[in-house]
């Protein structure tokens, strides 16, 4: 999981997302081999740019992409089953051909920079969509709805349905995001799976890696104090909500945390 680590931690920049994401993957499928799925992506680059004249501008190469990946290829959003956590990882949703938003983006952002094509993750609140832009053509691509192209006002409506809120005035929420952004955000939906199905072993996986990305960031800490507790890793678990309140020394929750401490080191006290 050295690639993806190196990312998040922002050691390296150039490690590759489909490279990354198959990192992450290996939590759910730890024998994973990611050479065979980059092989896969770099052969649907080579037949979709077989198709793309070499003139051809940004519409055509959308049309022919979204025709290519959507319609031949077949690959959909998993509405059937949106919690699985095969969904968040790319080795999966290559082989099914069925996703959530991010890792469908994933698919056709590793592509479109195979081709040199100027396309852009979108952490659209909510819905994780894709921007196409080389200056002359600019379109949103949901992914997740067979790339249909949206404009910025469907996407603000389109969030709101979604959250419930109001996102028109706020330009961050159309803003491009990076590599490490999109991989954290993956991360998270991983751990909102695992937290749900109480797999507590790879939910702590996955905080783990959100630590070492971000060892500052205090709710990590508490959340992963969850599935060690869960385990009966009671030390682990008190370390981890000790470096919570060193980290939020004025949390709201202190008080409460306090006495989970407590109750901790009773429980850790009562195994030695």
């Amino acid at each position: 999981m050295q690639e993806l680590l190196r990312l998040l931690a922002a050691r390296d920049e150039s490690v590759p997302l489909d490279v990354a994401a198959l990192d992450l993957a290996t939590i759910e499928y730890t024998q994973l081999d990611p050479a065979a799925y980059v092989a896969l992506l770099d052969s649907y680059a080579r037949e979709l740019g077989e198709r793309v004249p070499a003139a051809a501008g940004g519409a055509e190469f959308v049309r022919i992409a979204n025709q290519y990946l959507f319609q031949e290829l077949g690959l959909s959003g998993n509405e059937a089953d949106y919690y699985n956590p095969a969904n968040s990882c790319l080795n999966a949703v290559l082989a099914s051909r069925r996703g959530i938003p991010i890792t469908l983006a994933v698919i056709y952002l590793e592509i479109g920079r195979r081709l040199g094509r100027p396309t852009a993750g979108i952490g659209l609140p909510g819905h994780f969509i894709l921007k196409y832009d080389d200056g002359d053509f600019a379109a949103f691509i949901d992914v997740f709805h067979q790339g249909r192209l949206l404009d910025a006002p469907a996407c603000f409506e389109l969030a709101r349905r979604i959250t419930g809120r109001d996102f028109s005035r706020d330009p961050e929420a159309l803003a491009p995001v990076g590599k490490r952004q999109i991989l954290i955000r993956m991360l998270h939906n991983l751990r909102v799976v695992y937290f749900r199905r109480q797999d507590w072993r790879r939910a702590v996986d996955v905080l783990t890696c959100l630590i070492q990305g971000n060892p500052g960031s205090a709710e990590e800490y508490k959340q992963r104090a969850i599935g060690q507790a869960q385990m009966r890793r009671y030390r682990a678990a008190i370390n981890d909500l000790e470096r919570y309140l060193e980290l939020a020394p004025d949390a709201a929750d202190r008080d409460g945390i306090s006495r989970q401490l407590d109750h901790l080191r009773h429980s850790f006290a009562t195994l030695n």
